[in-house]
């Protein structure tokens, strides 16, 4: 069990860091409507992802164990890939919008955002259908609370430095955070594919 909670650690930090849209869009916000708008974008994934997982869930189910194994080992090859992507991340820079809506904007751009999708259908559903399997419901809450704590934590800490620097993400800080998390993601896609070819 500490096996998994661990990987939803890794996991929830990297997914909050990699670059995309809603990383891009926490920045935007907060740069132009301040703090708050920076945290409703942050939260949106917690009002969004729920239709995603339940999707990745059913899926993850109807298929035989066997798709499942090669969707586990597609998972991993995508972290692996989204980890050397993540090594080659540029500092996001300040982008212009209106200054309504954050929350509303949010919403639509994580549900038109490939990551989420990409990231449950092969990897979260098999790894939650895995964990429930071994040990149970509580282990599979458990896994889904320090992930969202995590990518939501990680936005809201970058959220915060945003607000009170932007030199942070103008420099080389901000390209070895993503190093780290790159080393991250392509660990974790290793050892996911070891483990659906165990």
């Amino acid at each position: 069990m500490i096996e998994y909670l661990l990987q939803a650690l890794g996991l929830g930090l990297a997914a909050g860091l990699l670059p995309g849209p809603m990383l891009g869009l926490v920045i935007r916000e907060t740069l132009e409507h301040g703090r708050r708008a920076g945290y409703l974008v942050a939260c949106a994934p917690l009002l969004t992802d729920a239709p995603i997982i339940l999707i990745a869930l059913f899926v993850a189910n109807a298929l035989p164990a066997s798709i499942n194994r090669w969707l586990g080992l597609a998972g991993g090859l995508f972290l692996i890939w989204m980890g050397i992507d993540a090594w080659r991340a540029k500092p996001p820079t300040e982008a212009s919008g209106a200054p309504w809506a954050s929350l509303w904007r949010a919403l639509i751009t994580n549900w038109l955002n490939p990551h989420p999708w990409l990231f449950w259908l092969p990897v979260g559903g098999p790894l939650l259908i895995s964990i429930q399997r071994q040990h149970s419901w509580l282990a599979t809450v458990s896994f889904l609370l320090v992930f969202y704590l995590l990518l939501i934590g990680s936005k809201i800490f970058l959220c915060e430095i945003v607000a009170r620097s932007r030199r942070f993400l103008q420099g080389a800080a901000y390209r070895w955070v993503m190093r780290g998390c790159s080393v991250l993601l392509i660990g974790l896609g290793l050892v996911l594919i070891a483990e659906y070819l165990g």
